[in-house]
């Protein structure tokens, strides 16, 4: 074996010790939690569903002062964004009657709590996925992958256009929303932080899985058992390629794409954009 193999090899063994040690059971429990509050909501129980929401926010803000553990508290730090933009999303007012600048309201209230676990936690640049390399290579594969993905979500589960027409100022706000509020958001929340400490606790693989199913349990308010098992499948393919690439904004543009096709052009101009 070589010297720079023996190195890996070691590494490897080392991070194998640290996870068998370490004890997930507080991330597990929270990790049900916030499944049960979403099983509530898909069930239409919404009341208790935010009940539940908050006690988990509260309970687990509170508790991450008392673990030890920095990677479990970090890991909880982290599943914290996940009933806060539950909590936000139905108590945020209503300031506009166009329902996309609901999504503004939503999303940017986020960053604030991103920011203050981003800088916490010290996450590194890599980490985050902040790098633009073979970005240009890698976009028609985006927009591709994008593009199925939304033609497979509108089979499952058509929605109506987020804008009346495909005037270039509605085009303009759609693109702009989805992609710098929800696609960066979520990608910051589910990939970034949330993949990067659960892999931290249960290893890249199980890491990878679990952000996946939470990130398709998340969808459960759109009540369809079929959409749920889709954005998990969407997940797991989002969470690979930001584990292969490291590149925050290819995934945070694909998933962008995804809602700009999937509420934009394909109620506007039809499945396959008309030209099917």
């Amino acid at each position: 074996m070589q010297p720079n193999e023996e190195n890996v090899s070691g590494k490897r063994e080392l991070e194998f010790s640290r996870l068998a040690t370490r004890s997930s059971r507080p991330v597990l429990v929270t990790i049900l939690l916030i499944v049960f509050a979403e099983l509530l909501m898909f069930l239409g129980i919404r009341g208790a569903a935010i009940l539940l929401h908050t006690f988990v926010l509260i309970v687990v803000s509170i508790s991450t002062v008392r673990i030890k553990d920095k990677y479990i508290a970090w890991a909880l730090q982290a599943l914290m964004l996940l009933p806060l933009l539950r909590l936000i999303n139905f108590s945020m007012p209503v300031f506009s009657e166009m329902v996309l600048y609901r999504y503004f309201y939503v999303y940017i209230p986020l960053f604030i709590p991103i920011f203050l676990i981003i800088r916490h936690q010290s996450f590194s640049l890599i980490q985050l996925g902040l790098s633009f390399k073979k970005f240009v290579f890698y976009l028609p594969l985006s927009l591709v992958i994008s593009l199925l993905i939304a033609e497979g979500e509108y089979f499952i589960a058509p929605v109506g256009p987020l804008v009346p027409n495909m005037s270039f100022y509605n085009m303009v706000d759609i693109a702009l929303i989805m992609i710098f509020c929800v696609g960066l958001v979520e990608e910051l929340v589910f990939r970034s932080i949330l993949q990067t400490r659960l892999e931290g606790v249960f290893g890249s693989t199980m890491g990878l899985i679990i952000t996946s199913l939470l990130f398709g349990v998340m969808s459960s308010g759109h009540g369809a058992v079929y959409g749920i098992l889709f954005a998990s499948v969407v997940g797991l393919m989002l969470g690979y390629m930001f584990s292969k690439t490291h590149s925050l904004p290819l995934v945070a543009l694909t998933h962008g794409l995804v809602n700009l096709f999937l509420f934009g052009l394909i109620p506007l101009l039809g499945p396959g954009l008309g030209i099917l």
